[in-house]
Parts: C-alpha cells; sequence; structure tokens
C-alpha cells in the first residue's frame, strides 16, 4: 500500500510535468509577445483578466459538479478541451497574427477549462496519498510546478524566437496529450456521495459553503490570501515588462528571470518535501509571505544598471513561494471530507481569483502612469504585512494550524 500511492504519483507527477512544461512555455510566450509587440501594461492586464476570470466567476460553482464527478475524467476532458484551444490559437498564428480579440478568446476558453482541471486534481490527491503525507504530496507537487517554470521560459523563448508561437502552441497540444496517457494509467477511486434524497446544487452548494466557513482557520487564511492576490499576483505579467521598460533588456534576458525565479521554487519546493512536519503549517506560511514581501520592495527600490541585483531578489521571492502554496493546500486537503472537498476548494479558489482581477484593474493605469516599479514596491509592503498578521494570528494567540 505504501508503495502503491507513490507508484501512483509516480505516473501523475510524470505525465502533468510534460503538461505544465509546455503551459509554462505557452504562457511566458504569449506575455512576451504581447509585451514586445505592444509594450502596453493595459493590454497584458486585458490578458491577465481573460487568463483569471472565467476561473473566478465559475468555480464556486464547479465544485458541486466535481464531487458529482468522476474526477480523473474530469481533468482528462479539460486537459483535452485546453489542447484544444492551443491548437487553434497556433494555427492562427502560423497562418498569421491573429487580433488581440482573438487571443483573449482564446485564453477564456484555456481559463475555463482550467477552473476544472485545477480543483479536480487537487481533489483527486487526497484520494491517493495518506492524509499525514499531504504536506509532502504539496511539496513533489511544488517541485515539478517549479522544474517546469524554469525550463518553460527558457524553452518557451527559444522555440519562439528561432520559429513562431504558433509552434510553442502546437507543442502545447503534445503536452496535454502524454499528461492525459499517463493519467490513465492511474486508479483514482471516487468517494462515497453524500447521502441525499434527490440531487439539488443550491443544497449541495450551501452543504459546500456551510462546510467552509465553519473552518475558521481556513475562513481567516482565505481572505488573507485574497488581499495577497490583489497584490501579487499582477507581477506574473509583469515581470517582463520590469526588463524591458526597466532594465532595457530583451526576451533570454526575461527568460532568465523566470528561470532564476523557478530555480528558486525548486529548492523551496525541495525543503518543504524534507522539512514537512518540522513547523506548522502557517509556520512556513507567514515565512513565505515576509521573505516575498521583502525582496518586491527591493525589486522595487534597485536602479535600471541592477539587472543581477533583480535577479537575485527573484530567486529568493521564488524560494518562498512553495513555502505558501504547499502548506495552504494541503491545511485544505487535512481539513475536509473527500466527498466536500471539490466544492470547499473550488470555492477557495474562486476567492483568490476573484481578488486577481481587481488587482490585474488597479495595475494596468498604476503601471503605464507610475511606472512598473511602483506597484513592484508597494505591493511587497502590503505582502510584508499580510505574513506579519498571520503570525500574530497564529501563534501569539496559540491557534493551532
Amino acid at each position: 500500500m505504501q508503495s502503491q500511492w507513490k507508484k501512483s504519483f509516480a505516473f501523475i507527477f510524470g505525465g502533468q510535468i510534460f503538461s505544465i512544461l509546455t503551459s509554462f512555455m505557452v504562457q511566458f510566450s504569449i506575455i512576451w509577445h504581447l509585451t514586445e509587440t505592444t509594450g502596453s501594461a493595459a493590454v497584458l492586464m486585458i490578458a491577465g483578466l481573460a487568463g483569471f476570470l472565467p476561473q473566478a466567476v465559475l468555480g464556486p460553482f464547479i465544485g458541486v459538479w466535481l464531487d458529482r464527478w468522476n474526477r480523473k475524467l474530469t481533468m482528462i476532458v479539460a486537459d483535452s478541451v485546453i489542447a484544444l484551444s492551443s491548437l487553434l490559437l497556433g494555427a492562427y498564428y502560423l497562418w498569421g497574427e491573429p487580433s488581440l480579440w482573438v487571443v483573449y478568446a482564446i485564453l477564456l476558453i484555456r481559463s475555463t477549462a482550467s477552473s476544472f482541471h485545477a480543483p479536480a486534481f487537487q481533489a483527486a490527491i487526497p484520494l491517493i496519498a495518506p492524509g499525514e503525507q499531504l504536506t509532502r504530496v504539496a511539496g513533489w507537487h511544488q517541485l515539478v510546478f517549479s522544474s517546469s517554470s524554469v525550463l518553460g521560459p527558457a524553452l518557451g523563448i527559444a522555440v519562439y524566437s528561432a520559429t513562431s508561437l504558433g509552434t510553442v502552441l502546437l507543442l502545447d497540444v503534445a503536452g496535454a496529450l502524454i499528461a492525459n496517457l499517463m493519467l490513465l494509467f492511474v486508479r483514482i477511486e471516487q468517494p462515497k456521495p453524500e447521502a441525499v434524497q434527490t440531487p439539488s446544487f443550491r443544497k449541495e452548494f450551501k452543504l459546500g459553503w456551510a462546510s467552509f466557513v465553519a473552518a475558521k482557520p481556513i475562513v481567516f487564511l482565505s481572505i488573507a490570501m485574497a488581499v495577497f492576490s490583489v497584490v501579487f499576483m499582477p507581477l506574473a505579467m509583469l515581470f517582463p515588462l520590469m526588463t524591458l521598460s526597466h532594465f532595457g533588456r530583451g526576451g533570454y534576458s526575461a527568460s532568465v528571470i523566470e528561470a532564476v525565479f523557478g530555480i528558486g521554487m525548486i529548492l523551496g519546493g525541495a525543503l518543504l518535501s524534507a522539512f514537512a512536519s518540522k513547523w506548522k503549517d502557517t509556520t512556513y506560511m507567514s515565512i513565505s509571505l515576509i521573505v516575498i514581501g521583502l525582496t518586491c520592495v527591493g525589486s522595487g527600490a534597485v536602479g535600471n544598471e541592477a539587472f543581477i541585483a533583480f535577479a537575485v531578489l527573484s530567486f529568493f521571492m521564488g524560494a518562498a513561494a512553495p513555502l505558501f502554496n504547499g502548506p495552504y493546500m494541503a491545511m485544505i486537503q487535512k481539513s475536509f471530507e473527500p466527498e466536500k472537498l471539490g466544492r470547499v476548494l473550488s470555492i477557495v479558489t474562486s476567492i483568490g481569483l476573484l481578488s486577481s482581477p481587481i488587482g490585474l484593474a488597479l495595475a494596468g493605469p498604476v503601471v503605464d502612469r507610475f511606472g512598473v516599479q511602483t506597484w513592484f514596491f508597494w505591493s511587497g509592503i502590503v505582502v510584508v504585512l499580510i505574513g506579519v498578521l498571520i503570525y500574530a494570528k497564529f501563534y501569539r494567540s496559540g491557534e493551532q494550524a
């Protein structure tokens, strides 16, 4: 039994690394293409909204369906839709330059499919791994994610520069197909459905919401995560613009920043996997936010000749990220029964995603008027304060988490 669940995750992560890798290649290539061709923060923020908004709007309701549907099949269908959207956009770029609205529409489709895939994947993890291993598995997931984030931008810019964005998108199709093929070899037991007289979307949604609000520590952390998302999520779109506008460098330098950020994430994920049981989950989370905040402040303060300093700060920012994401997800997985987990995960995910468009809407005008460094600096101040608040809540009050 001990080796069986590890074997299952070897198949899952073995396939997912191809899908996540090619997704990073596509994500970076599209952002860089829009940055290079438009130079507009507003365009980048609209692209970000197209990528986040469907997940934010659909998220609270998707959980009800996820707890009814086969989670493995949901992941396969969602990945297939993402692959089809990449194929469509790739064909557009191979035949000519599509309008921005076509790009936004494809991003909306990919986001809609992702809104089913991500919570289905997270809700399936407790059905395979023992409860005491969930934080460690979260560390493995962060390692896969981080490794892909290192290679993805570098490979993406190399393929983009040598061929076209269309070729990068077609590689994403291959990555999704490999992930689905590997998933076919994994057996995922469905949780026993709740005893209800007749299926009722409204009642099942209310039960999921009631379960969520009853877990006070999770509610508090989700609110903190929402504020964090408002100020930090726009940075994912702004890193290439920082490289281009502030430092005056090109695509390869932008991919270097993505790579060092990802290398930091690999280190952070490895540390989390190795020392998962040493501290409480909230210890890792508060440390993560304080480090992320300080590195954002530093990035906002460096001069335009200090590209190496920016790269070093990006490394430590990346190293801190898994120490928040992994423990936060593990806390949620440990706090709720498997038959309700899909609904709770979709609610939690939506809280963060609904916050992200607010940040994106604010960041575009602010960056266009005051410069990209302004957002880095002040978002860092806010993130540090959130980390201190989590410390005060869970350590000085003696609450367990």
